[in-house]
């Protein structure tokens, strides 16, 4: 291969060997055959000890399901699924969206927009935890009043709430009993057989439609630039109703071979870790900011004391010897066999995803939409950069529009897993699909290499009274870069006086952090106002001027954010002291 071949032609070359599937039933068929006696999933009993499911035995799990579905009318049906990560959480995704049209919620909705959610798709059942589906049933705005309840925590069935477990074992009596409903379903690719509500940073949520065959493209693309191992465990942290999780954490797996397990919680992270031993961990930039700072933290009380720095340690930058111990203490603590994080819904600091490419553990990013089933541009095993959201994913095509003199435009892409429209909303659907293309409302640039690199959202961009324009997300980087800032989210303000548009920001300050960089001392309020003061004016001092900070509040608690852990660019998060 020559020497200057452009890099994505050199990595079409590159790819992974992929076997070609449509749908979900021919994936899950395929895996059950070729893996038989593999643990799908790594679960835990009552008494807490950990025992597999089997290929084989999902494959029976779904069959049953979704032939008690078919038994109650659901063909072709709407079906909502609402619940933790859990296993009976995806035999339903599955068994649903062969039968009907799956549609998964967010089970930390406010409950009126669960029941907004429920009557616009028009659902016909819904299956999920006991405690959700008690206050769903006790609204009244339900449209359809003869909803059916599938309950996953109850053993037996009631008037109004039927058993999983019950209506589970029906299905394998009536498959015994020589019923192949179920495996006479044709599923037809291109039809919509996914509904997926966006929970938006905007407050703009909308019905995604996407077809099995959208999903199943987005995975043979990952596959062709991520091997994942067929010995392979991962640790379903991030919630599954995000087609994130569900995606990579789950079908991918299910399509190579892996094992999944479930995170009890977020709390629970590190013992997790240490029960399952996971390869791979699908996460945030939030997520592994934490885990960073952990690390960095125990680093600082343990080095000898010149390698020190509570503010900037670096580990890439650590003597090959120290490095070498650092290395073995960080795999210990994290299970001995994670080997990567994929990290999405958010750009990662490079830092820290170089520090932890330093310690043996490959952290790729990638950048995604639901409505592309999600994945756009990611790194690869081939290639990656520390500060880019990588190459375009095989099959799938991005470019800019109408791109400023810094190359800075909205990112449109083209391809298979481009969804099929927004639900019953032709307007918002045309605004966004044209010509083929899809237009993300991101804001990025392409480097010459063709890698992509997202600086804002269309509707948070910031425009000054002459016209500059402001990305926030560049500004709020700056600052989340410094340890004794926990969060940040700038936006803009118009001054009372000339009607011109200034920089605020909201700051979320790391009291622990600043706390250690006091000695021990419990910082006072103006303290901690006059140390987040000195921060803005060194982050301003690396910025032009018409993208100053000139005012800032300090937050008492966290910004409220999405389930993928994204701040909310409205509501509360909005409010803000306009005095400067």
């Amino acid at each position: 291969m020559k020497k200057n071949t452009p890099i994505y032609e050199q990595l079409k070359s590159k790819y992974h060997k992929t076997y070609e599937i449509t749908n979900f039933k021919d994936m899950l068929y395929r895996s059950a055959t070729l893996y038989k006696s593999r643990p799908a999933f790594k679960l835990k009993n009552e008494n807490g000890q950990i025992y597999n499911i089997s290929y084989e035995q999902f494959k029976k799990d779904v069959i049953y399901l979704g032939t008690t579905l078919l038994s109650k009318g659901l063909k072709n049906k709407k079906i909502c699924i609402i619940g933790k990560n859990s296993y009976k959480w995806v035999v339903s995704y599955l068994a649903a969206s062969i039968v009907g049209i799956v549609v998964p919620l967010d089970k930390e909705l406010h409950n009126d927009d669960i029941i907004n959610f429920m009557n616009i798709s028009e659902c016909s059942a819904i299956l999920g935890d006991n405690k959700i589906l008690k206050n769903i049933f006790e609204n009244t705005n339900l449209i359809n009043p003869n909803i059916l309840y599938f309950n996953f925590d109850n053993k037996k069935s009631t008037n109004n709430m039927l058993s999983y477990d019950l209506l589970k074992d029906f299905g394998k009596t009536l498959v015994e009993q020589g019923n192949v409903e179920f495996d006479n379903i044709k599923v037809n690719p291109d039809e919509m057989k996914i509904l997926l509500f966006t929970s938006g940073t905007t407050g703009n949520a909308k019905g995604v439609c996407l077809s099995q065959r959208n999903i199943c493209s987005n995975i043979l693309s990952i596959f062709g630039i991520v091997y994942v191992r067929k010995n392979e465990t991962v640790l379903s942290i991030l919630p599954l109703h995000h087609t994130y999780e569900c995606t990579i954490g789950f079908l991918l797996l299910i399509y190579s071979g892996g094992s999944i397990a479930f995170c009890d919680g977020l709390r629970y992270i590190t013992k997790n870790i240490n029960e399952y031993h996971p390869s791979v961990i699908l996460c945030v930039p939030l997520l592994l900011e934490n885990v960073h700072k952990k690390i960095i933290k125990s680093l600082n009380n343990s080095l000898p004391e010149k390698y020190k720095n509570k503010d900037k340690l670096q580990i890439n930058k650590l003597p090959f010897l120290i490095k070498s111990i650092v290395k073995s203490k960080v795999r210990k603590s994290l299970g001995g066999r994670l080997r990567m994080f994929i990290v999405g819904a958010a750009a990662a600091n490079p830092i820290i995803v170089n520090d932890f490419d330093s310690l043996g553990l490959r952290t790729l990013q990638g950048y995604g939409l639901t409505e592309c089933s999600p994945l756009v541009a990611g790194n690869t095993d081939f290639f990656s950069k520390d500060d880019a959201c990588g190459l375009p994913i095989p099959n799938v095509e991005y470019k800019i529009d109408n791109p400023d003199e810094d190359g800075v435009g909205e990112i449109i892409v083209k391809g298979p897993n481009v969804m099929l429209g927004y639900y019953n909303d032709k307007e918002a659907t045309d605004k966004v699909l044209k010509n083929g293309w899809f237009y993300t409302g991101d804001l990025g640039k392409i480097d010459e290499n063709g890698y992509l690199y997202i600086t804002g959202r269309c509707k948070s961009v910031i425009v000054t009274k002459n016209g500059k324009n402001i990305y926030p997300e560049e500004i709020e980087y700056y600052l989340n870069d410094n340890p004794l800032i926990s969060e940040a989210l700038v936006l803009g303000i118009k001054h009372e006086n000339d009607d011109e548009t200034y920089i605020s920001a909201q700051i979320f300050p790391n009291i622990e952090a600043i706390k250690d960089s006091l000695n021990g001392i419990t910082p006072s309020k103006e303290e901690v106002h006059k140390i987040i003061s000195n921060i803005i004016k060194s982050v301003n001092s690396n910025l032009p001027n018409y993208k100053h900070i000139k005012s800032f509040n300090i937050r008492d608690e966290e910004f409220e954010k999405t389930t993928t852990q994204k701040i909310k660019r409205f509501g509360n998060n909005m409010k803000i002291d306009k005095k400067m």
